[in-house]
This record gives structure tokens, C-alpha cells and sequence, in this order.
């Protein structure tokens, strides 16, 4: 689905100015790779947008001082993104160049209407406008917009608009959070949580047991069960993902793109923030991770959604049972670097970003009304453990790497836009800092990962900061008028979950 993006054949050779290294020479090209490559072709052309609000006005000399830096060091950030013309492939190359920040960083003048002072439509106006038009491949494929206007939300707003090929989520998260420091220590770096290897606990746990030969028979039948039903799991789940980009749509709902519908030029992007203490609290009550408790509130919000706009088109013979509503969710395949490694990366001027590397997981979402908020939860834990049991996600990455060697770039970039265009969401998350950072003197109110040029009618990110959660929901405005809606649809249903945990006290 094109959203106003550049078409390839516009692409053309750039005549660049090229960087010394060390040693006064010039630095190499770099061959971008296969998943990146994908990225510029026509129907899978996204950029990544991170929408962070501050605690205080912005002061536009020092964010840029910042970025001259650090972020530049990194040479994605200096480096132009142009077709190979002696490849009969049209392989790109990443061509290091000299960066002119006033060309990236963009401090619009804003100012609210005298007639109607509502800065909170102001910016958000703005950040729609911004996924009509794509970034100019003259020069290096990233760019910030400083505003700073007062919103409910924060004082100021940034949004940093990369596109995808410069990395995935993760990374680039990553990268990002290196420029932060802690509020409470301005030397420290950010923390993350990183999760634990399990390797450990089950070797404890089998020495625990070798007295007993008939533990360690159980143990090898639980594994060897456990083996059998990740082949099967896998054997369901990949056949089920092909034909899905093949031919299994979802059921027409609010949410799905309709059969010839023609794309609006933008999108609209809202974001709200919930406690992440009463998210965990939820956790743990119902036995769960974090992820499910998200998914959870997804679902019974796209389902008060769903509900209300049959109720009121008068559909009362709805029935959500036979609806098909499934997520293309995004995993990440390798793991994190940490923001300690990526930090000293970028002092030794080492590549940090390893490009493009997750799969696509497809899962069954429940559009429906239950009478207890938390079985939503339990329904998303009862998915997403069935889910962790599978190797789509992994078969799916070397799927798309395959297709791009049989049949190119143009392939490849056709799984994963139709697997996208016939379920109804795409959905991520991805963790943030523990506690409280700021980023030259300049405190971090919330942020707000998001995509514009994905194939779906919406798309819901959830990404944690500090004591709090904040779900980034990007829509179709020709598919979904009301935006604001679902995104306090969101809000109603986390209320409506966390009171049904406290009554189980």
C-alpha cells in the first residue's frame, strides 16, 4: 500500500561527497543487506517514528550538539543509501557523506489558532502530516522535528523519523537510548531490562534431581514431548502464515482495509499512557508476562471498539465467534546488545546497528465480550505461550531470505506486505529504560514508538518507560474517523481489567 512514498524507479544515482577516514582516505561503500534492501521497494516502504515528550521546553543548540556528538558517529546516520548502477541486481550501498544538520533537524513554528487553542491537535496534526511525504534519498535517511508547543501530555515534542532500513526497532531503540542519561546520575547510562537466559536454572534444577533415576526419566519424556510439540507447533503454524500472504484474509470488521479501498496519504497516530506498576500487578496475578497483559488490553479494546460501532449501525446479530481477527506481530531474532555496549560502540566509532533482524508471527485475537475484564488476559497468555512454542518466527525470517534469493528484492517485499494487508493489526512492543532519563539536561516525559507505510488499517505499539506504559496507536484515518476514540478505548479497558484484579482481593 503506498502512502505517498518515492517509487523506485525515482531513485536515482547521487553524486555524494565522501568522508576521510583516520588515515585521510576515503571509507568504503557498504552493501546493504538483503532485509533492509527490501525496505525501498514500493509496497513495503516504512519508516520508524519515535515520539518523545519532554518535561521542558527544548533547547534546539544543545539537541543538536548532542547528535553532532553521538548519533553522527554512527555511520547509518551519515551514510546515503543509493542503487549500485554496476549491479545488475540493483543492490544499494551505504555511501558515507558530510551531514549538514539544519538539513535533519526541523523546528517548525507552530502556533495554535487563536479561535481554537488545542495544542494536542496542533502536534498531532502535524506528526499526521509528516507520514504523507517520504524523507529525500539526497541525503542521509533520518530527521527530527522539534516542537515546542505545550501539550496534556508534555511541555514539548520530538519526533525522530528514521526509515526502516537503517535498522529494526530494537536497534534502533538501543542506539536512541545511548544518547540518554539518568536523571538521578547525569553519567550514567539508561538501564534496560534484558531477559535472563533460562540455560541456568534448568541445570540446577536436573543436578537437584540426579538421585533419582525416575526425576531424570521425567525429565527426558517432558523434554522430549516438548520437542514434538514445537514440530508440530511449527508445522501448523508456517503452512497457516503462507497461506495467509497467499489467500486467508480476516473478516470485513471496522478495522480491515476493504476490498479495493484506496488508502488515505496519511495516517493518525495517538498515544496513551498508562501505570506500568498496575500493569505488573495484573502480571502477577493472573500469572503471566507483561507482553500478555498488553495484548490483553488490545484485545478488549479493539473489541469495546468493535462492539459499540455494530451497536450503533444497528448490526445487533453480530456475532464475534465466527469473526476472524488475527495480529501480524513482530519478534526479535537475536539479542540485545544493551545500551552500555552500544554507547561504547559509538565512542570506538563501530558499527552498532546490525541492520534488519526479526520475523512475523501470526495470532488469534478474541473480539469479544466477556463478563470478567482478566479473561482477555488469560486469553492472550493461553496465545502467546502457544505462540512461544513455535519456530514461525524464525522459519519466517529465513522464508523471506529465501524468496529474496530466488526471486530479488520484489519477492521477498511481497510476503510480508500481503501477510500484513489480510489480518486486521500489527502489533509490538519494546522495552524502555527502568528509571526516569534525560537527554541534555532535557527530562523524558514518555515515548511513543510507531510505523507509517504498513499495509493494515492500524497498528499498535506498546513501549514501557519508567512507572509507566504508553500504547502509540497509528490508524488509517479513511479506515478509522475516530482515532481518539479507540485510543481512550484503551484507557477504559485498562481500567476495567486492573478493577477486576483489585476485586480478587
Amino acid at each position: 500500500m503506498e502512502r505517498g512514498e518515492n517509487k523506485m524507479a525515482l531513485i536515482k544515482p547521487i553524486r555524494t561527497t565522501k568522508k576521510l577516514d583516520a588515515n585521510g582516505g576515503e571509507e568504503e561503500a557498504l552493501l546493504m543487506s538483503p532485509t533492509s534492501r527490501t525496505f525501498h521497494e514500493p509496497n513495503y516502504n516504512l519508516y520508524v517514528l519515535a515520539i518523545l515528550g519532554w518535561k521542558v521546553p527544548i533547547n534546539v543548540d544543545a539537541m543538536k550538539a548532542e547528535i553532532q556528538s553521538k548519533l553522527l558517529k554512527h555511520p547509518r546516520f551519515s551514510s546515503l543509501q543509493v542503487i549500485d548502477e554496476s549491479d545488475d541486481s540493483r543492490n544499494m550501498k551505504w555511501i558515507p557523506t558530510t551531514v549538514n544538520l539544519d538539513d535533519h533537524v526541523i523546528v517548525p513554528d507552530l502556533k495554535p489558532n487563536p479561535n481554537n487553542m488545542d495544542t494536542d491537535k496542533l502536534v498531532e496534526d502535524y506528526i499526521s502530516n509528516l507520514s504523507a511525504v517520504s524523507i529525500d534519498m539526497s541525503k542521509p535517511l533520518w530527521d527530527l522535528h522539534i516542537l515546542n508547543v505545550k501539550t496534556s501530555h508534555a511541555e514539548a515534542t520530538c519526533i525522530f523519523r528514521l526509515h526502516h532500513s537503517i535498522g529494526d526497532g530494537v536497534s534502533l531503540v538501543s542506539l536512541l537510548l545511548s544518547c540518554f542519561r539518568k536523571s538521578s546520575d547525569p553519567t550514567s547510562l539508561p538501564t534496560l531490562l534484558v531477559s535472563s537466559s533460562s540455560s541456568s536454572k534448568g541445570k540446577s534444577n536436573l543436578s537437584n534431581n540426579r538421585g533419582s533415576i525416575w526425576s531424570l526419566m521425567w525429565q527426558y519424556l517432558v523434554k522430549l514431548w516438548s520437542c514434538i510439540s514445537l514440530l508440530f507447533n511449527t508445522v501448523v503454524d508456517v503452512p497457516m502464515f503462507v497461506a495467509t500472504a497467499l489467500f486467508l484474509k480476516d473478516s470485513q470488521s471496522p478495522f480491515t482495509v476493504p476490498q479495493g479501498f484506496k488508502s488515505s496519504t496519511r495516517l493518525r497516530f495517538v498515544y496513551r499512557t498508562v501505570s506500568l506498576d498496575d500493569i505488573k500487578f495484573i502480571k502477577n496475578l493472573t500469572n503471566s508476562t507483561v507482553n500478555d497483559v498488553i495484548l490483553g488490553i488490545t484485545q478488549a479494546a479493539l473489541s469495546r471498539y468493535v462492539h459499540r460501532k455494530y451497536e450503533i449501525e444497528g448490526k445487533r446479530k453480530f456475532s464475534p465467534q465466527k469473526m476472524r481477527c488475527r495480529a501480524s506481530v513482530v519478534m526479535n531474532l537475536r539479542p540485545l546488545l544493551g545500551v552500555q555496549a552500544v554507547a561504547e560502540m559509538i565512542e570506538k566509532n563501530t558499527v552498532v546497528i546490525q541492520g534488519n533482524c526479526f520475523g512475523i508471527v501470526i495470532i488469534p485475537l478474541s473480539i469479544s465480550q466477556f463478563d470478567n475484564p482478566l479473561d482477555y488476559v488469560r486469553k492472550a497468555k493461553t496465545t502467546m505461550d502457544r505462540k512461544k512454542h513455535s519456530l514461525e518466527s524464525r522459519c519466517t525470517f529465513y522464508l523471506s531470505q529465501l524468496l529474496t534469493k530466488l526471486f530479488g528484492f520484489k519477492g521477498a517485499a511481497a510476503l510480508a506486505p500481503r501477510a500484513l494487508s489480510h489480518t486486521t493489526l500489527f502489533f509490538s512492543n519494546v522495552l524502555g529504560p527502568l528509571e526516569e532519563v534525560s537527554w541534555s539536561r532535557h527530562p523524558l516525559a514518555f515515548i511513543a514508538p510507531t510505523c507509517y507505510g504498513q499495509s493494515t488499517g492500524i497498528m499498535v505499539h506498546g513501549c514501557s518507560y519508567a512507572k509507566n506504559l504508553t500504547f502509540a496507536v497509528a490508524v488509517d484515518e479513511g479506515i478509522i474517523p475516530d482515532p481518539n476514540q479507540l485510543g481512550d478505548d484503551f484507557v477504559e479497558s485498562f481500567r476495567l481489567i486492573k478493577e477486576a484484579a483489585l476485586s480478587k482481593f
